[in-house]
């Protein structure tokens, strides 16, 4: 029986590492959500959160493919796509007439419904001399996996006009799939609304971004910032539509409400948007600080934006490639983080650090064995480090090694009054010192 608290944790879990909100009505889906998630590993309720805490990616995938809503249709609030073929494109193709090109993107595309709709109606109203793409992004693999595949059953064409019913689907087995040449105008990627992504959400990159029926799903804070990136992800003139339900008020920062069709919609304005990215740091500002400040505020895809901006012979520095790294880890870049700790390694080769954050790295791939390895290395190398005793003695915990997780987490907690400041912030997983302290007497507490 998953308790209250447990319940609640997985509440606060999902707000901080998917940026999803649920309300009271939701505890018993989410109670039986974690008692199948954490069967499925073996593990207690309590256990099956605690690792959920660490960089478990693959499990943080499992878990949005379960607790999150897939149900859409094409054409689904047909009136912002006639508003998409008689005014958006009409006016984006004569703002890219020199370029050709036109970029669109669906942000929470489900099972891609929304995004093969944008491809359609572009097809219609744009040459097809043109280049016209069109990506669609979410935090759910199976349904991507749907969406990559483009088959889909007869009911998700309920709202589908007949003509456009005979030009871009087949017969299929169990419905209908779409045709291969649209299918082809299309990719899915996976991504975390909680992420920042600087070049997926460069400035001025897209003509159309679609965001509906996400929103409401989201926390206040995840909110305000996929907002604050879609924006700055517009190109000066671009569209952003977003779910009935959905509302950025009268005066949204960069943005126009527009009424046509009725139905409301945004456009960026110019003005402010040619404005507002020519500001830039003062030269004085001290780059590294800056994305420590960043990370601190867990605002990770800005950190690293601020690292990109460091010249060449700072960011080249140990400590800054060692903040790069966290920093990418933070954003689930396990891959290239660990790059960066092989470089960090290939130039020293006890670098404490760099093996405590490669062991980080192993455990969101899942290499138990590899993680331990690095984290033994690292408290070896270091024998005042906190953070990689903690990480052993959660390892250990899970494993059921009773004896080295009270050694482990006992020596962690006493090393962590005294950690440094700096190592805290990056290898915390955004708790503080006392928090952290707390988490290993709670451990030490917990019954055999």
């Amino acid at each position: 029986m998953e308790r209250d608290e447990d319940v609640a944790r997985l509440r606060e879990l999902l707000s901080v590492r998917l940026g999803l909100t649920f309300d009271d009505k939701r505890d018993p889906q989410l109670a039986a959500t974690l008692r199948a998630r954490a069967g499925q590993h073996g593990l207690s309720g309590r256990g099956y959160l605690d690792r959920l805490g660490t960089a478990w990616n693959n499990e943080l995938a499992a878990l949005a493919e379960a607790v999150t809503v897939n149900e859409t249709y094409f054409f689904r609030n047909i009136e912002q796509f006639n508003v998409l073929a008689e005014v958006v494109l009409p006016a984006r193709v004569r703002a890219r007439a020199t370029q050709r090109c036109l970029r669109l993107l669906s942000v929470g595309c489900s099972t891609g419904e929304e995004a093969y709709t944008l491809a359609m109606v572009a097809a219609q109203r744009v040459e097809p001399s043109w280049d016209v793409s069109i990506v669609g992004l979410d935090v759910n693999r199976a349904a991507l996996r749907v969406a990559a595949a483009g088959r889909y059953s007869q009911w998700s064409l309920r709202e589908t006009p007949d003509a456009v019913q005979q030009r871009w689907f087949r017969a299929a087995a169990d419905g209908v799939e779409i045709d291969e040449r649209l299918r082809g105008r299309v990719r899915f990627l996976e991504y975390n609304a909680v992420n920042d992504d600087p070049v997926l959400f460069a400035p001025d990159t897209y003509d159309v971004v679609f965001c509906r029926n996400l929103l409401m799903y989201l926390t206040p804070r995840t909110v305000a910032a996929a907002v604050a990136r879609i924006t700055r992800a517009l190109a000066p003139g671009g569209y952003l539509f977003l779910g009935h339900t959905d509302t950025l008020g009268s005066k949204p920062p960069a943005l126009a409400v527009q009424h046509t069709h009725n139905t409301f919609y945004y456009q960026k304005v110019v003005q402010q948007a040619q404005n507002a990215h020519r500001v830039r740091p003062a030269p004085q500002e001290d780059g590294k600080a800056k994305a420590l400040h960043l990370v601190q505020q867990e605002r990770f895809g800005e950190a690293l934006a601020a690292l990109d901006a460091i010249d060449t012979a700072a960011a080249d520095r140990p400590d800054v490639l060692l903040l790069r790294g966290a920093v990418l880890a933070h954003l689930g870049h396990t891959g290239r983080a660990a790059a960066v700790c092989h470089r960090l390694l290939d130039r020293d080769a006890l670098n404490p650090d760099a093996h405590h954050l490669l062991g980080e790295c192993r455990e969101g791939d899942g290499d138990t064995d590899g993680a331990l390895e690095h984290h033994r290395m690292a408290a070896h190398l270091d024998a005042e480090f906190a953070m990689p005793r903690l990480r052993m003695g959660l390892l250990a915990r899970r494993g059921g090694d009773r004896a080295t997780a009270e050694r482990e987490l006992g020596q962690a907690a006493a090393l962590l009054r005294h950690e440094k400041e700096e190592r805290v912030l990056l290898f915390g997983g955004g708790f503080g010192r006392g928090a952290l302290i707390a988490l290993c007497h709670a451990e030490l507490a917990a019954p055999r």
